[in-house]
C-alpha cells in the first residue's frame, strides 16, 4: 500500500490491524460509473474507501431506484458487512461517483477482528450508526420535505463530497437519484437559476448561494 493509503488507515486503526490489512486486504481501483456492489450478487469482501466517493442505491419491486447515501474516505458500507457475515445476496447497488480506491477486506476476517482489535469494533459500530442516521435523514427528507428542499440538500451534499461548487451531473442523473422525473428537476433547477442561486450548463451546475 502507498504512504498516502497507510496514513489514512493510521488515523482510524491500530498498527497491528493495519499490518493484517496489508497482508489480507486487496487494494482495488474503480473508475467513475463502475459498479462496485450489485443487486443479487454475493458479497465476498467488505470495502473500506481510501479515496473517492461511492453512492449506494436501493430499488423497489418495480425496479425504481433511489439514492440511499454516499460513502467517502475511510467509510464502509454496513450492508456489505452484513451480507458478508450472513452469506446473503446484496440488496443494494454501489457505484463509483468518481475515481475510487478501496481496500477489500475478506469476509473471514470481519468477525475475527471484532474480538481482536478494539478499533475495528469501534469502526464497525460507528459505521452502522452513521448509515442508520443517513437512512433516517433520507426517510425524513422524502416524507417531510418539499422536493425543492430535497434538491438543495442533494446539491449541497454533492458540493461537500467533491469540494467543488461545480456539480457534474445531468438532469436525468439527478432525477434518477432523487426518484423523481427529469422534467420536475429541470423546472426546479431553472427556478433556482432565476433566483440567482446557481448557473446551469450542459451536464454541469455551478452553485452560487444555496
Amino acid at each position: 500500500m502507498s504512504v498516502d493509503t497507510l496514513s489514512i488507515l493510521y488515523s482510524t486503526f491500530e498498527p497491528a490491524l493495519i499490518k493484517e490489512m496489508e497482508t489480507d486486504g486487496e487494494l482495488r481501483h474503480f473508475s467513475e460509473g463502475d459498479v462496485i456492489i450489485d443487486y443479487g450478487k454475493y458479497i465476498r469482501t467488505m470495502p473500506i474507501i481510501v479515496e473517492g466517493t461511492i453512492k449506494v442505491f436501493r430499488k423497489d419491486e418495480h425496479g425504481k431506484e433511489i439514492l440511499l447515501y454516499y460513502l467517502s474516505s475511510t467509510e464502509s458500507c454496513s450492508m456489505a458487512y452484513s451480507c458478508c457475515l450472513e452469506a446473503k445476496k446484496s440488496e443494494v447497488k454501489a457505484i463509483a461517483e468518481d475515481e475510487v480506491q478501496i481496500i477489500a477486506i475478506p469476509n473471514n476476517k470481519l468477525d475475527e477482528w471484532l474480538c481482536k482489535y478494539p478499533s475495528w469494533k469501534n469502526y464497525i459500530m460507528r459505521s452502522f450508526n452513521e448509515r442508520f442516521l443517513e437512512l433516517l435523514r433520507s426517510i425524513e427528507s422524502i416524507a417531510f420535505h418539499k422536493l425543492d428542499e430535497r434538491l438543495i440538500y442533494y446539491l449541497k451534499e454533492k458540493q461537500r463530497l467533491s469540494g467543488s461548487s461545480v456539480i457534474k451531473a445531468s438532469h436525468n442523473t439527478i432525477a434518477d437519484e432523487m426518484a423523481t422525473s427529469r422534467v420536475v428537476v429541470s423546472r426546479l433547477l431553472k427556478q433556482l437559476e432565476n433566483e440567482g442561486r446557481l448557473l446551469l450548463y450542459r451536464n454541469e451546475i455551478k452553485l452560487l448561494k444555496l
